[in-house]
């Protein structure tokens, strides 16, 4: 028994599941990744070379300006994330965001370099003043990368419907800044600054894009536009959540990454205002890295990494991390508050260790666990899982309540708000046992058992809990198996004592309709003809020959009218073709009688269907019989085919297959279509009814055939 999951398909240029088979990309996208890995790689090793030979004095003169390579740094780190999507996904609109991105980066920090070095000379080298030009001007649209990744992202679409146009503003709004700061002239630029420009630029040309703008109209767009590139994140943000909360399946789990790199971009601006020093470019790397890790995973391959496990396991080490970092300072803070001079820092750093060693380590492990159950519940301890599940059925009486210990089971094992499950009986009867509010939105998945499908298991369609990876659905498929067999063994139970009462019940009718035949028909029949002889004896004695030869031609035709009976009686027992014919015969003779001359039939059997226990070969003529039947009064067909084989565990396989009009979807079963179920569970078996989507219907018994009966 196992519970199978649909995974959606993918292609080279759309957004991947895990194990997908990327096809190549073009030979273009090729070469443009190659070329985004080359310029990034040479721009930060020429602005480390560059970084080398200028002193120190040189980046003073500039204020105290960066390291080249250091502010290039991310643009390496998205350097190969660039380079996978561009070869993998290159009609991927976030490819190319992420490679222009790095390009941007890294450039930016060779021009910063390439200042510094320039402005040791008098007059300052060529380039200076594009160098200066790229650093202040060009590098603000790096503030366009976020929301373009928030907007395009997995799919490199923007949102669709009425959020498309907001979409469309929020990046104008966030474009707004970088526009200005392009053509905006030098002392507007740098008039925020208290000192203005720097002395060290007066031999630079600073306007080398400006447009003549006065002052008076570009400081207020300045102004307005400086809090609108920090409002034109809001809506790409709630476009995330628009979107996550839209999406099924594959691409949730896609949208989870971007939700991953989002709270360690958190935990990282944490640690910048935790950690002494100013760490913000390395920590700006660190994040970028990993943001474009996440993107690239997520895209490409989402079921790398069990992302769940990997998004509980962020939050927790994270809040942990932040909370031992905060305790740290707390500790030193109040051990220098209170003891002054007397405690030095050697000694509270060995107390806040005590501290540490004392409160964090016992408890991280139960606090994860405790976090982990939380959130999805006991997918952690599979034994436990399992063992609850067979506490709970050992509890349980009948199959109602079995079916509603193995959906409280399932929800708490995955802290599901809903559960359904749904197992079918052998006679088309479905039991449904719910635990929780049924959603709007669920997903079914199947529950099989020796192959064969007995139900679905129902989860919701939304949320984190509800989503299943690869080890979830072990552990899934394993929790089913144990109920589905314990649910199948008490329903094969309550079945089998109904069976019982319903096999008495038949035979004790089978017999009162026999007497009832035997005394009210054939009873009064034969003596009847009793009668009539002893009258034809009394008027050949009397020497009326004639009155007694009427007289013996009615004996002879009630005698005729009770042979009829008999043979009516016998028929019903068991059918005499099957005795004359064989089955094989039997069955085509009925197909000829059933079914008129617009219709062709077809019988075939194999050499060993004709050599069957009696009770088999009357079930087998029975459901042949009825679906010939319902395809002459129902189907409209212009051909039938029926088969009769032995399957490999040697049961008796009746199949019965018409061109006809199908059966209506959602039409409630008829008698004969509950006749056919009922006479193959008779014998332990099973029958099918399906409607192929080309059209017609298949009529499908499976009939056990070994021992039980003789050949009549």
């Amino acid at each position: 028994m196992h519970a199978r999951i649909p995974v959606a398909e993918s292609t080279g240029d759309e957004p991947m599941e895990d194990g997908a088979a990327s096809s190549p990309a073009p030979r273009g996208p090729w070469t443009v990744a190659w070329l985004v890995v080359l310029v990034v790689l040479g721009s930060t090793i020429a602005a480390a070379v560059l970084d080398a030979v200028t002193p120190d004095a040189a980046r003073a003169a500039r204020g105290g300006a960066e390291l080249g390579w250091v502010v290039a740094l991310p643009g390496v780190a998205l350097a190969a994330p660039a380079w996978l999507l561009l070869t993998r996904a290159p009609r991927n609109a976030v490819s190319w965001v992420l490679a222009g991105t790095a390009v941007l980066w890294a450039t930016d920090g060779l021009a910063e370099s390439w200042l510094t070095y320039a402005l040791r000379s008098d007059p300052p080298l060529p380039g200076a003043s594009l160098a200066s030009w790229t650093v202040e001007r060009l590098g603000a649209l790096l503030l366009l990368g976020l929301p373009l990744l928030l907007l395009l992202y997995p799919d490199g679409r923007l949102p669709a419907g009425p959020l498309r146009r907001l979409a469309v503003a929020s990046l104008v709004s966030s474009a707004l800044l970088p526009a200005l700061l392009l053509v905006v002239p030098s002392e507007v630029a740098y008039s925020r600054e208290a000192a203005g420009a720097p002395d060290v630029y007066a031999g630079l040309d600073l306007d080398l894009t400006t447009l003549p703008i006065p002052a008076d109209v570009a400081q207020p767009l300045l102004r307005v536009a400086f809090p609108l590139a920090l409002l034109g994140v809001a809506v790409p943000a709630a476009a995330v959540v628009a979107r996550y909360r839209r999406v099924r399946d594959e691409d949730r789990r896609r949208m989870r990454w971007l939700l991953w790199a989002a709270v360690v971009d958190l935990l990282v601006m944490l640690s910048t205002l935790l950690l002494p020093g100013e760490p913000s470019t390395a920590a700006l790397s660190v994040a970028v890295a990993l943001t474009g890790t996440a993107v690239t995973l997520g895209i490409l391959r989402p079921r790398a990494v069990d992302i769940d496990r990997l998004l509980g396991g962020t939050v927790v080490y994270g809040v942990l991390g932040v909370g031992v970092v905060v305790l740290d300072l707390a500790v030193l803070a109040a051990a220098g508050a209170l003891l002054g001079d007397r405690f030095g820092e050697r000694d509270a750093t060995l107390l806040t260790l005590l501290l540490v060693a004392g409160a964090y380590v016992p408890l991280r492990a139960p606090l994860w666990r405790l976090v982990r159950r939380w959130v999805l519940g006991e997918r952690d301890d599979p034994y436990r899982v399992v063992s609850g599940l067979a506490a709970r059925l050992e509890r349980s009486d009948g199959v109602d309540e079995q079916l509603m210990a193995i959906a409280g089971a399932v929800a708490e094992a995955f802290r599901s708000p809903y559960v359904g499950v749904e197992v079918e009986h052998v006679g088309g009867e479905r039991l449904v046992a719910e635990h929780g509010r049924r959603p709007a939105a669920v997903q079914s998945l199947p529950i099989a058992y020796r192959g064969e499908e007995v139900g679905r298991l129902l989860l919701p369609g939304d949320g984190v809990r509800a989503h299943l990876v690869t080890r979830d659905e072990g552990l899934l498929a394993d929790v089913v198996r144990q109920a589905a067999a314990a649910a199948r063994a008490g329903s094969l139970a309550a079945q089998l004592q109904q069976s019982r009462e319903e096999l008495v019940a038949a035979r004790e009718e089978e017999r009162r309709r026999l007497r009832r035949d035997l005394h009210d028909g054939l009873g009064p029949s034969l003596g009847a003809v009793v009668l009539r002889i002893d009258t034809a004896r009394n008027l050949t004695a009397a020497g009326r020959a004639e009155d007694a030869d009427r007289v013996l031609r009615q004996a002879r035709d009630d005698v005729a009218a009770a042979l009829a009976d008999v043979r009516r009686l016998v028929h019903d027992l068991r059918p005499p073709a099957l005795d004359d014919l064989g089955l094989t015969g039997a069955v085509r003779q009925q197909a000829d009688r059933l079914l008129g001359p617009g219709t062709e039939v077809t019988v075939e059997a194999d050499a060993t269907a004709d050599d069957l226990p009696a009770a088999v070969e009357v079930a087998a003529y029975r459901i042949a019989s009825e679906a010939l039947a319902n395809v002459a009064r129902h189907a409209r067909a212009s051909t039938c085919r029926v088969e009769l084989v032995r399957g490999v565990d040697r049961s008796l396989v009746v199949t019965v297959t018409d061109d006809g009009v199908g059966i209506a979807e959602g039409a409630p079963a008829g008698v004969g279509l509950v006749s056919l179920r009922e006479r193959a569970a008779e014998l332990g078996g099973r029958c099918m009814v399906v409607c192929p989507p080309d059209g017609g219907t298949v009529v499908r018994a499976v009939l056990p055939a070994d021992g039980g009966g003789t050949r009549a």
